[in-house]
């Protein structure tokens, strides 16, 4: 079988995630079956205009925004006549193939954007693709749709799409669960917020969460991992440099991935604070390392967390988020069932499972 499959990013781009991660994961593991896949993405500085990675043929042309159109030409030229599947990969935008490919397609969707419009764009971009997006989703609702959480799951409901046509993946980790769960942690009890220091992630909210806790718990320190770069990293950095206990926060920047999973196995608790996630790749990785997550109540933090049994669901708010860490952390034996939880829970979330749910739903034998 030959597959296009279109994404605005691919595994290699600066600000690839948790979403091309997965995409990446499960179809390599389709080329190794004996596919033939062909991925049309966007082009960015230092990058090559074609490419071959783990078997995935890639092409890449324009920038975030005028790949679509360009992407569509493209394909009509160059592949249309021999794809026997496209699939129309969400991020933000759709490519719309559902209108040009000619061919069977899908639609593979990890998160609605939604509320993320108004803090990724300026106000009012964010407001026309606010309203956009239920325009551009119901001209998509009738396709075979591919998703990665119940919340996403529900969304898309929302927008007209029928239930018995959306199909829920799993997700999946690099990172393999450790051995047992006899971790040296770090001697003072440690938060984590891991991962790209952006607007929608509200790093902020985990920071002053922090404070919040630390009157309450004087022994607590905070680590912050991720790439700071940007006007929301700055005003972050400028925050903690001007925090009263900026001496108990370290903040490491961008990290590799060896630092990345030790930092993940010595901290006690991992804090999410996103605005919207697909699932929250994250969590699963941290569980995985025996690092129970405390995060808020939004779509896919809500399903990568199971509350009161692999970590702590609090209300969007730093001061709800602080009483979740200090209730968890000075209830050794609630901790203690909570870690192991997570631990647990993490080794069912597979890059093979993942692999074989979307062939079943996206019907490749």
């Amino acid at each position: 079988m030959k597959i296009v499959l279109f994404n605005w990013k691919d595994i290699h781009h600066p600000q690839a995630g948790g979403a091309e991660l997965l995409t990446h994961e499960i179809f390599k593991r389709i080329v190794k079956d004996g596919h033939e896949v062909t991925l049309v993405t966007a082009n960015y500085k230092g990058a090559h205009m074609s490419d071959l990675v783990d078997g995935i043929k890639i092409f890449r042309m324009g920038n975030k925004l005028t790949v679509y159109p360009l992407a569509c030409f493209y394909y009509l030229k160059n592949l249309k006549k021999d794809a026997d599947l496209v699939i129309d990969e969400i991020n933000t935008i759709p490519f719309m193939a559902k209108f040009y490919a000619g061919k069977p397609n899908i639609i593979f969707i990890h998160q609605l954007a939604r509320e993320i419009w108004f803090y990724e764009m300026p106000k009012f971009i964010g407001w026309v693709g606010y309203l956009l997006e239920p325009i551009y989703l119901s001209l998509l609702n009738n396709k075979k749709t591919i998703t990665v959480s119940e919340s996403s799951k529900k969304n898309l409901m929302g927008f007209g799409f029928k239930e018995s046509n959306i199909s829920i993946i799993s997700e999946g980790t690099v990172i393999k669960p450790v051995d047992n769960l006899n971790i040296e942690k770090y001697k003072d009890k440690t938060l984590l917020l891991l991962g790209s220091v952006r607007s929608m992630k509200r790093t902020l909210h985990g920071v002053k969460a922090f404070e919040i806790a630390k009157a309450q718990d004087s022994s607590l320190k905070l680590k912050v991992a991720g790439n700071m770069e940007g006007s929301y990293g700055e005003s972050v950095q400028k925050y903690i440099n001007n925090s009263k206990y900026k001496n108990d926060i370290e903040v490491f920047g961008k990290v590799s991935p060896e630092v990345r999973t030790q930092l993940m196995q010595k901290s006690h608790l991992l804090l999410v604070t996103s605005v919207k996630e697909g699932w929250g790749l994250v969590v699963t990785e941290a569980n995985s390392q025996g690092t129970p997550a405390v995060v808020y109540d939004i779509d896919g933090l809500r399903d990568s967390v199971k509350h009161n049994q692999t970590g702590i669901v609090t209300n969007a708010n730093p001061k709800s988020l602080a009483e979740g860490i200090v209730s968890l952390l000075k209830d050794d034996a609630k901790y203690g069932k909570l870690k192991a939880g997570a631990w647990e829970d993490s080794k069912r979330i597979t890059f093979e499972k993942a692999y074989e749910d979307f062939k079943l739903a996206a019907n490749i034998k």
